[in-house]
Parts: structure tokens; C-alpha cells; sequence
């Protein structure tokens, strides 16, 4: 819970590339030769979009066109299914890793459209496994066009096993529940048609080239509409973590920034747009709820008691909130301090429940890390003195203290609506806060 702001523009574009058939357009430079040789081969796989896998090379080293794909022209191929609420994926999202699986993407995409798209599907009663449905041909369509299922036989019209499972993975990967059951935001998943998602996937590649290309050899990046947060070092992902973000009418900004010190059980100054829009109509409707959370009213610079205080006379301006560290402060047992113009931090939260639900906008403007001191951990591990059991210790004392790392830690809250993991899966989300819509693609996508 923190202030309540707008999302800025990101920094102006650091990096140019282009490529496309029939006018996609992004421009990045190539700066090694390895660089050269992808954008080569770029140009030969946008005009042929080849579906297949090439063999590993001897070094292991990165190539975007070795991420798995699922042919959905090939009855052998398997649709996997995540089985864990974050990826296990070491490839970070951002740099070289991230971009170029993206850009492939796209254009398997075009290829998509090209080839004529998919066919809308029409609303109905939900559909489970083991039901008969008019509808199911055409999901099972739906699924082979994106490689969520690979063509089977079976009765078409029955919602067996193998769409079952395709379904789930068609879910998973657009960040919906993956209970396999098919209703209305699933029919409204499906429908999107390919030309969004194609000006989509334009959209965030255009935000990735705008990230810094330098990244630095650790950092943590937190994607704001995929609603996770990674913590990166030597271009490996060392763990990734659920978070809530802001809600719709309070978003979590983009921000570059670096995070200097660890804040362990922190006091929270109340920003008044919250004092405004929840702390005063919660106190009206009951007096003792400030006392109840331990938050402290200062009027005047001087401590006064809550109940002294006519609510309904009394703006948000007028008084300041603090709320003592306990196991109910809203900040939990830590805030992870970066400068920013927003007020806006990372930090733990005492609502856990709230990191199990598919969609996780609730916050007002900061970012709630799950298992946060996993977080903390990493961040430390190079500040000398400090490992899991002193944080622990730290902690559970109750004792407020900052600590300053030994050397900041860039990071990067960036809105992110598509990218692709490393096993070649694209995932989309919603458009929460409506800012691909606003996006001008004109010169992104044909």
C-alpha cells in the first residue's frame, strides 16, 4: 500500500533493430558478432518462419532460435503444462535473452495471421472435462493454431483428456486459472484475435529495447502486468516470486532505479491519498480501528489520540499517520528502499492469501513480494555479516533497523503484457491498466 500515482513513460529508446515482412518494423543494433549472425538469420526466419527446433550447439551458448516450439502440425508434439505458480526458467525476461525469443515470436504470429488466423468461438454454458459441446471443435482448433494441443483423433465434439490438458496449458500461459474449465474470460482468452496479439508482442518488444542494454550483473526486475519479480545474476535468473501490484485507479509505475538499503521492521508513513480514500472512512465507521492497527495520529507535529479527532471535520491533510512495526503493519517485516518520485517500494505484506488468486491488483501503487525474505536473502548475499539466519533473527526480534547493501542493486518495474520463457512459451496477459490500447503501433505492425 503506498502512493497513489499514474505510470510514466519509460527513458528514451537505447537500442534499434529491425526486421519484419510487409512492414513490421522494430530496429536494434547489433553490437558482436554474434548479434550479426542472429540478425541474419533473422531475416531468413521472418521470410520462411520455419517451425522446428535446431540442434544445440557445442558451446551452449544462448540462441533465441533453439526455444522449444510446439508444432501444432506435428501429432507427435506435446503441449506441457506448468506445474508451478512461477516459472523455473534460469533465462531472465529482459536483455538479449528475453528480446530475441520475443521478435521469433512475432513473426511465427504473422505467420499465424498469414495462414488465416482462428475462428471465433461463441459464448455458451461452461464446458468440463468429459462434456459434449458444439463449441469443442472449434477450441480444439483454436488450440492446434497456437501449439497448445497437438492434433489428436478421438470424437471431436467430446472435451476429453488431451484438450483437457491443452486447455490448461493455453491457461497457464495467459496467466488465467488452470482448472482446465472453460468459461467466459477462457471463450474472451481465446477469441483475441491474432492481430492483437501480434501488435501486443510489437508493443513489448518496443518496451524491452527501451531497458537499458547494460542491465547490470545483478538486479531484480519486476514485471508489472505479469506480476513477478526476478532476481538476476551473471544472466541467470537466481529466483522469481509472485507479487501484487496496484490496482487499476492506482498503478504501479515503470521505474528505473537502484535499491540502497533494507528497511526491517519499518514504520509506515500513511501517504495521504490513502488516508483519504480508506484510512478516514474505515476510522468514521469504527474509532477504535487505528488503535486496533497501531496507527499513530499527529496533528500540528504533536501525537494526539485518534478518538480526540472529529473524522468528518478532519481532511487527510491535516493529519499525518504513522503505523508502529508489528505483524500488522501494512509494510509487513521489511521495505526494500529505491529512490523514485512516487513513493513506491517493494515490501512484504501480513495479506498472504491474497499471492494465491490468478489476477493480483490490490495494492496502491507498491509491489507486495511473496516470501519476501527470500528476496532480502539474495539482495544481502553480498553485504558481509548478513545470511538467512541473522535476517531471520532480525525479524522475529521485532527490532527496527536499516541495512545498506554493499553495493546497490539496479531495479527495473517495467509493463510487461507478452514475453516468451525459455522453453519457448509465449505468455500474454491482460491489459490491466490499459496502456497497450493507448499505444500508437502504426509503426510497430502493419
Amino acid at each position: 500500500m503506498c502512493f497513489d500515482s499514474g505510470v510514466p513513460k519509460m527513458n528514451a529508446n537505447r537500442r534499434k533493430f529491425e526486421t519484419g515482412r510487409g512492414g513490421s518494423t522494430v530496429t536494434h543494433v547489433a553490437k558482436t558478432s554474434f548479434d550479426y549472425l542472429i540478425l541474419a538469420a533473422s531475416a531468413i526466419f521472418v521470410g520462411a518462419v520455419l517451425f522446428f527446433t535446431s540442434p544445440a550447439s557445442a558451446d551452449n551458448a544462448f540462441n533465441p532460435w533453439e526455444q522449444q516450439w510446439v508444432d501444432p502440425w506435428n501429432p507427435s508434439s506435446e503441449a506441457l503444462i506448468p506445474d508451478t505458480p512461477t516459472s523455473r526458467s534460469s533465462v531472465p525476461t529482459l536483455g538479449d535473452a528475453g528480446f530475441w525469443p520475443v521478435l521469433r515470436a512475432m513473426s511465427m504470429y504473422e505467420q499465424i495471421e498469414e495462414w488465416g488466423g482462428w475462428k471465433s468461438i461463441p459464448n455458451g454454458e461452461k464446458i468440463e472435462l468429459g462434456d459434449r459441446d458444439d463449441r469443442v471443435p472449434l477450441i480444439r482448433e483454436r488450440l492446434v493454431a497456437t501449439g497448445d494441443l497437438a492434433i489428436s483423433g478421438g470424437d471431436p465434439a467430446v472435451y476429453d483428456e488431451h484438450v483437457y490438458e491443452g486447455t490448461r496449458r493455453f491457461q497457464s500461459r495467459h496467466g488465467l486459472t488452470p482448472d482446465g474449465v472453460i468459461g467466459p474470460k477462457t471463450i474472451d482468452t481465446m477469441n483475441v484475435p491474432v492481430s492483437k496479439r501480434i501488435k501486443q508482442l510489437a508493443i513489448n518488444l518496443q518496451r524491452m529495447n527501451e531497458v537499458s542494454e547494460n542491465l547490470g550483473r545483478r538486479y531484480v526486475f519486476v514485471n508489472i502486468a505479469g506480476q513477478e519479480v526476478e532476481a538476476v545474476t551473471d544472466g541467470r535468473v537466481d529466483l522469481r516470486r509472485r507479487v501484487i501490484v496496484g490496482k487499476e485507479d492506482r498503478q504501479t509505475p515503470e521505474i528505473t532505479s537502484e535499491i540502497t538499503f533494507l528497511a526491517f521492521n519499518p514504520y509506515w508513513y500513511v501517504p495521504r491519498s490513502i488516508v483519504e480514500k480508506d484510512l478516514i472512512p474505515k476510522v468514521r465507521r469504527n474509532p477504535g480501528y487505528f488503535e486496533r492497527l497501531g496507527i499513530r495520529v499527529y496533528r500540528g507535529g504533536r501525537e494526539v489520540s485518534a478518538r480526540s479527532v472529529n473524522w468528518y471535520r478532519t481532511g487527510a491533510g491535516e493529519v499525518r499517520l504513522r503505523q508502529d512495526p508489528s505483524p500488522r503493519n501494512s509494510l509487513g517485516t521489511v521495505k526494500i528502499h529505491f529512490n523514485n518520485p512516487y513513493a513506491v517500494y517493494l515490501h512484504d505484506t501480513p495479506s498472504k492469501s491474497l499471492f494465491g488468486r490468478a489476477e493480483r491488483t490490490y495494492s496502491s501503487g507498491c509491489v507486495r513480494v511473496e516470501d519476501v525474505h527470500d528476496l532480502t536473502e539474495w539482495l544481502l548475499s553480498e553485504t558481509e555479516g548478513w545470511d538467512r539466519a541473522r535476517i531471520d533473527g532480525l525479524v522475529n526480534q521485532g527490532n527496527r533497523r536499516d541495512v545498506s547493501l554493499a553495493q546497490p542493486v539496479p531495479v527495473y518495474l517495467l509493463y510487461l503484457t507478452a514475453w516468451v520463457d525459455d522453453g519457448g512459451v509465449v505468455n500474454f496477459r491482460d491489459d490491466v491498466y490499459d496502456i497497450d490500447r493507448r499505444v500508437r503501433t502504426s509503426s510497430l505492425t502493419r
